[in-house]
């Protein structure tokens, strides 16, 4: 039902605006991804009447239209954005961001995503460690206060 919403809005105002509508899949998260998944979003779209100018079985110039395909352009912005310090590397695993999770909820404290360590890193310290193929996401510097 999400999907659909959020397509209906987005067809409208590609339509409104003169604009194209473009459909994109998400296939970044590999273990809950599905090809079935988007053949069944690309038929729910054409049973809803929602046609879109652009997609992965039609083409056209803003393609690739799976996001997994796009990882390198993807990459190269968020290199730009740690280079402007506007983002950073972080090494913390999912077992430590689910404990800090699980102690706030046991000290009943608001639910927070991330504490932020790995902001504070020396950044040359950062690049060995990804050198060396440590596992690592790129966070968004958002301003403290």
């Amino acid at each position: 039902m999400g999907t659909a919403y959020a397509a209906l809005f987005n067809y409208a105002y590609a339509r409104r605006n003169g604009g194209a509508f473009v459909l994109r899949i998400e296939d970044t998260d590999r273990t809950r991804y599905a090809h079935q998944s988007e053949e069944r979003i690309i038929a729910a779209l054409r049973w809803l009447g929602l046609d879109y100018d652009e997609g992965p079985d039609v083409g056209g110039p803003y393609g690739p239209y799976r996001q997994s395909e796009r990882l390198d352009i993807y990459q190269r912005y968020a290199g730009e954005l740690v280079e402007r310090g506007h983002a950073y590397p972080c090494f913390c695993s999912r077992e430590r961001l689910d404990e800090m999770r699980k102690a706030r909820e046991a000290a009943r404290l608001p639910p927070i995503s991330y504490d932020r360590l790995c902001r504070s890193l020396d950044p040359a310290a950062a690049q060995r460690r990804i050198t060396s193929g440590e596992s690592h996401v790129i966070r968004m510097a958002v301003p403290l206060e």
